[in-house]
């Protein structure tokens, strides 16, 4: 009998500790669920870059639906190809020697009866010209003084490297983000001058600062356009985190590299917009009470199809299908030329998002607050994007009440882009100025890219002193 109360005493203190187990295995749980959640995150479901993607992982799945149309061009579609020419710039004849049906010769004095052309595009031989400036000086008949001819402003120094070769510099460096040695290394190869790393840093400064105007312009037109793109990414600079954030539109471009990140960085490129903001949902541009906000939905669609996917919610899937029809429907009523959609379905749009809101409310309840604990209480993926779908519906929602306002951001991604790709190339800015020079160049020949501008030859006319400016209507 003894031994048995023993045996019961010690079972009923294993059964007082089966809650407190019971708690920590959820809560174990959870931690794992997190965990594998983590891990689950890459490009299709969340906004990181595909090249962060692991190598061993299959390669996502795109968001983009099958278009119908067969591979290769479509009908219509104006192929490039090699024409003849009407006054060839060499003329290289190929006259045949004998006869292969008889052993006669085909000299010269046997009449041409024809020929085939085919021309021949190649590079000529590549190198500098010199072209010498000089200042004249002429005796006044009238006065007997001798006045001095004006130098241009492309030959500032008794010796130095023309306009052209200065934009191509320019352009490799900043456009096409070759490093600075190797550029060094093409100019030595290809036309044989040896142009110092000091000398590619002071044209760059000097486009830049040629460019300070042209920015400016850049920046009053994009504040006067109804729907602007913004959005931001991280650098590193002298061995710091820096933030540079992008305003852009459809024909103009306007970046910087700012120290911090926030409003104070969104208010130095481009302080009190008035029209619509299209951004993802970042807290510094809740601070702009001034203008309208749209939310770029793709942030959502991958937040969602993490839902769908690894905590196999029901109502994410459902809601992503409504968006996607959303975004399908505005885009056929821009196709016909509507204004708005119709009033009935888009009121059935909007009560089909709320009903599948209310539905992934039910299924994710708020949590409770533990006994003691103060402040926020942590909430679960899925009852955070509800929260924000629900409070900021306005925001998601504009592009279904406004056919001007697109359905992402995917403008200000791909001004962006650029900048990431050079941050892979170089690993980081050494200095402040060569990261604004950067900034304001690249703004610069995106807004002349978008608008089908040479960039070559833009880039001439700023290093002679007279840049061409890109249309800002």
């Amino acid at each position: 009998m003894a031994a048995l109360r023993a045996d019961n005493d010690a079972l009923r203190a294993q059964v007082q500790t089966i809650p407190a187990l019971q708690a920590q295995i959820a809560e174990l749980l959870a931690q794992v669920q997190q965990l594998q959640a983590r891990l689950a995150k890459d490009s299709h479901n969340r906004s990181k870059p595909p090249a962060s993607d692991p190598l061993g992982r299959k390669r996502p799945r795109s968001q983009r639906r099958r278009s119908g149309k067969k591979p290769g061009g479509q009908l219509g579609h104006r192929g490039e190809t090699l024409h003849l020419v009407a006054t060839p710039d060499a003329l290289l004849a190929h006259r045949p020697t004998v006869c292969t049906a008889c052993p006669a010769l085909l000299d010269e004095t046997v009449p041409v009866a024809g020929y085939e052309r085919r021309p021949g595009y190649d590079l000529p031989p590549v190198r500098l010209v010199v072209r010498e400036h000089r200042a004249l000086q002429v005796r006044c008949p009238a006065c007997d003084q001798v006045r001095v001819g004006a130098l241009p402003a492309e030959a500032p120094s008794r010796a130095q490297y023309g306009p052209r070769l200065r934009a191509l510099a320019v352009y490799l460096v900043e456009q096409q983000l070759i490093p600075y040695a190797r550029v060094r290394e093409r100019f030595a190869e290809l036309v044989g001058a040896a142009v110092s790393l000091g000398t590619l840093t002071r044209w760059v400064q000097q486009g830049a600062q040629t460019l300070r105007p042209v920015e400016d312009a850049i920046k009053a037109a994009l504040a006067r356009a109804p729907v602007l793109h913004r959005d931001e990414t991280g650098v590193r600079r002298a061995g710091t985190l820096a933030w540079a954030p992008v305003a852009s539109t459809g024909r103009l471009t306007h970046s910087a590299i700012q120290a911090q990140r926030g409003s104070a960085a969104t208010d130095a490129i481009l302080p009190g917009y008035r029209g619509v903001s299209v951004q993802d949902g970042g807290k510094p541009y809740r601070a702009y009470t001034n203008c309208r906000h749209a939310l770029c939905n793709i942030h959502h669609l991958r937040e969602l199809t993490f839902l769908e996917e690894e905590y196999h919610q029901a109502w994410a899937k459902d809601l992503k299908g409504l968006l996607l029809a959303m975004k399908a429907a505005v885009e056929q009523a821009r196709t016909r030329g509507a204004p708005a959609l119709p009033n009935v379905e888009r009121r059935a749009f909007v009560a089909r998002y709320h009903h599948l809101l209310a539905a992934g409310l039910a299924a994710n309840p708020p949590p409770e607050r533990p006994p003691g604990q103060r402040g926020r209480v942590k909430q679960s993926p899925a009852r955070n994007l509800l929260e924000r779908l629900m409070l900021g519906k306005d925001e998601v929602l504009a592009f279904l009440h406004d056919l001007t306002i697109p359905f992402d951001n995917h403008q200000a991604e791909q001004d962006l882009r650029m900048l990431t790709v050079q941050q892979k190339i170089a690993g980081s800015f050494r200095a402040d100025s060569g990261s604004e020079a950067f900034a304001r160049i690249r703004g610069y020949c995106a807004s002349l890219r978008k608008q089908g501008v040479a960039l070559l030859a833009a880039l001439e006319t700023v290093f002679i002193g007279q840049p061409l400016y890109p249309a800002l209507d």
